[in-house]
């Protein structure tokens, strides 16, 4: 993995004490989240593929083109901010947050869509759409539980754009 600077100082920004980034220190926890995906062709889909997705019929796609990787699976309840990049070159990419409450159950989802129907599934924060290479933080009051990050923009959640998290009490 290549290490741009700006990556570089996305990440450290949250690291350093808050007396030598010259900011006031902030309660609560910080997730730094990463929205990636391997490029031009990584919405094509072989034929008679399914498409992935949490507890998605017929997932078994293989390895992921798009995805969701967080510095942190497992979070305290409470106040938390999560400082969302996007890593693509091609795309752009949302974050959506919605509570879990099986997870070996599916997602409502609209095929014809091909995204989460975020209504039926419920939606703790959204991140809107954020450029290729674009920086953007959401902060919300999380309650113990698990909840799935993904992106809700057409295809890229059935492409492995998701992860889970637990919120502890």
């Amino acid at each position: 993995m290549v290490f741009s600077r700006r990556r570089v100082l996305f990440f450290l920004s949250g690291a350093l004490p808050a007396a030598v980034l010259g900011r006031a220190a902030h309660a609560g926890t910080e997730v730094k989240v990463s929205l990636w995906d391997k490029g031009a062709t990584a919405m094509d889909m072989p034929e008679g593929m399914m498409p992935m997705g949490m507890a998605m019929s017929g997932a078994g796609m293989g390895a992921p083109t798009m995805g969701i990787t967080v510095d942190i699976a497992e979070i305290p309840a409470g106040e938390t901010t999560f400082k969302v990049i996007n890593e693509s070159q091609e795309f752009y990419h949302a974050l959506v947050i919605s509570p879990v409450e099986d997870q070996s159950s599916e997602l409502p989802y609209i095929v014809d869509k091909m995204m989460v129907d975020e209504d039926a599934a419920g939606r703790t924060a959204v991140l809107k759409e954020l450029r290729p290479r674009d920086f953007g933080s959401v902060t919300v009051d999380l309650q113990p539980g698990d909840y799935i990050l993904y992106c809700n923009i057409s295809g890229h959640y059935a492409m492995g754009m998701w992860t889970l998290i637990k919120v502890t009490g």
